[in-house]
């Protein structure tokens, strides 16, 4: 009787004691995977937020050095077909005043107390000549880019002024049809768009789709409309006020007589 009595109390405990552990590792195994996904949530949220912040902070250099040039030289419509260009006059100048612009300046943003003017004069192609025009000989300034300015190794002004700067050197050359009075030396559509492109196109949509995706986690970005209530009609406020205002008067009439009986007062009421 002491063991079969024994054996029943261990069976319960044992189940009891199963059951307990298999709780525990459930918890433990939510637990888990609560904290994979947390650990999944804080980088891709980081991941996505250095995309952001890199991507913005890039466009603010990569647009002033290398897409507004571009653009500019977009606009500028230059000949797809290079011309015969002729130097004909090369003038260095110093000081700050003489040199509010240069043929060729290596670097964009600081002052510059010497500079270069190159000038060329070259001949329109046919197809931009009119019917009832001859053949113009047209002169213009030499720049090494739209903007006149450029950063080593893609240019190199000690290079540039060497070769086309010496009177007579006769080169091919592209100029503007909307600014006849400026040439370039070297032009590529394509190289341009490229550059629009990669340096402001591709980093642009990069940081777009980072923050909507920074919104979409972290941003409860539904819309929610509210259910407006709906207003009592005149007869349910009528009904309430009426209500009210009957209970009130009874308090009022009961008044005098709760002093006498407070029994039949709490009745009447």
């Amino acid at each position: 009787m002491t063991s079969g009595s024994s054996e029943l109390l261990l069976d319960p405990l044992q189940e009891l004691r199963k059951k307990k552990l298999t709780e525990l590792a459930n918890i433990r195994k939510r637990a888990e995977q609560k904290s994979r996904r947390e650990q999944v949530w804080f980088y891709a949220t980081l991941f996505f937020a250095m995309t952001t912040v890199s991507t913005g902070t890039s466009l603010l250099f990569l647009v002033p050095l290398y897409v507004d040039p571009a653009i500019s030289t977009l606009i500028a419509d230059f000949v797809p077909q290079p011309v015969t260009c002729v130097t004909t006059r090369r003038n260095d100048f110093t000081g700050l005043f003489n040199c509010s612009w240069s043929s060729c300046r290596e670097g964009c943003t600081s002052d510059f107390y010497r500079c270069t003017h190159i000038y060329v004069e070259y001949t329109e192609n046919a197809t931009d000549i009119e019917d009832d025009q001859s053949f113009k000989i047209h002169e213009a300034v030499l720049l090494v880019n739209i903007k006149g300015c450029g950063y080593p190794p893609s240019v190199r002004c000690s290079n540039f002024t060497s070769k086309y700067g010496i009177l007579g050197t006769s080169f091919p050359c592209y100029y503007s049809r909307q600014n006849k009075t400026v040439a370039m030396y070297r032009y590529e559509r394509s190289e341009q768009v490229h550059t629009i492109v990669n340096f402001f196109v591709i980093p642009f949509v990069i940081c777009i789709i980072s923050s909507v995706t920074l919104c979409i986690m972290h941003c409860d970005c539904r819309i929610v409309q509210k259910t407006s209530e709906k207003p009592q009609s005149p007869d349910e406020q009528n009904s309430d006020y009426t209500i009210s205002t009957k209970v009130d008067r009874m308090a009022v009439e009961c008044l005098p007589t709760c002093s006498q009986d407070r029994g039949e007062c709490s009745k009447q009421i």
